[in-house]
């Protein structure tokens, strides 16, 4: 039987899915969440302060009449609050209505200008980003290990580090990251970073498990044939992969059959998996996150 959680190398247990709230619109967040939680059954809501929708999150929390104490909360240090990390933080503990984070990630492995011209994305007169390169990521997971202590949050981690940033947070932790959360699907299975990961105690989470909006990985012959083989959707079959090889999987929707289909896990035969994780293998590779900071990241 597929699990439905998963323990992090602090104890703490984390469910096997959560409901990711990037990219949903305005009005419709709120819903959602209440929606997810309330009448699907979730327990875990992925968010962040740079998806400006956490006032939206928290209400649908509150909405849902279900206790806090109950509820897997996770958020994301912006990278303009690198260098105020517990300022950062708060402000998304008062958006979200919440004393208490059970996981704050940093969200990129690079800050940017605290005092830019934008809170979220400040840039340079030429249009690029306006990069903060003084700031180093060691120093950030220092102050992100001060959080935990001062008990504002239970676990803390990392989003978007590739192995040599992951290395560099391990040669200076105290505290080691429980996560990292990285864009996972059968096209990116980055299956170096996972066994890294996992000789080290990370558990990887997977955003963006279905790809994006029309993605290929939906059109891909060989997962379709795959999903009717275990008579179940594309989706399903693609949101239980990651669980099956013991990844956290954060799928996305706004829409209540879909965000209750989502939850829904099959279990994959092992020789499956194997198959879905050998695409790149066969020349499938891509990536639908992977934006432009003028520096290193992947």
């Amino acid at each position: 039987m597929v699990q439905t959680s998963f323990t992090l190398n602090n104890g703490q247990k984390i469910p096997a899915v959560g409901l990711g709230t990037w990219q949903s619109a305005p009005g419709e967040v709120e819903h959602a969440v209440e929606y997810a939680i309330k009448e699907a059954g979730y327990r875990h809501i992925d968010g962040a302060f740079c998806y400006a929708n956490e006032g939206e999150v928290g209400q649908g929390v509150k909405a849902s009449g279900v206790p806090r104490s109950e509820i897997f909360l996770t958020s994301k240090l912006w990278c303009t609050y690198h260098s105020k990390v517990e300022e950062g933080l708060r402000e998304t503990l008062n958006e979200l209505g919440t004393d208490y984070l059970d996981l704050f990630l940093i969200h990129w492995p690079v800050a940017m200008n605290p005092n830019g011209n934008d809170k979220r994305f400040p840039t340079k007169p030429d249009g690029s980003r306006d990069v903060d390169l003084s700031r180093k990521i060691e120093d950030t997971w220092k102050d992100m290990e001060k959080l935990v202590e001062k008990g504002l949050v239970k676990s803390i981690g990392i989003s978007n580090f590739n192995i040599a940033n992951t290395q560099r947070i391990l040669d200076v932790a105290t505290i080691k990251p429980v996560v990292n959360q990285f864009e996972l699907h059968p096209w990116s299975n980055e299956l170096k970073l996972k066994e890294f990961c996992e000789k080290n105690g990370i558990l990887l989470q997977a955003y963006s498990p279905l790809g994006s909006t029309d993605s290929p990985i939906l059109k891909d012959p060989e997962i379709i044939k795959l999903a009717e083989k275990y008579n179940t959707s594309v989706g399903t079959l693609l949101i239980s992969f990651q669980v099956n090889r013991g990844v956290i999987v954060l799928p996305k929707s706004v829409t209540p059959a879909r965000i209750a289909s989502n939850i829904k896990l099959i279990d994959i035969a092992p020789e499956d998996v194997r198959l879905l994780e050998s695409n790149e293998e066969k020349g499938k590779h891509w990536k639908c996150v992977s934006p432009n900071w003028g520096v290193p990241i992947f």
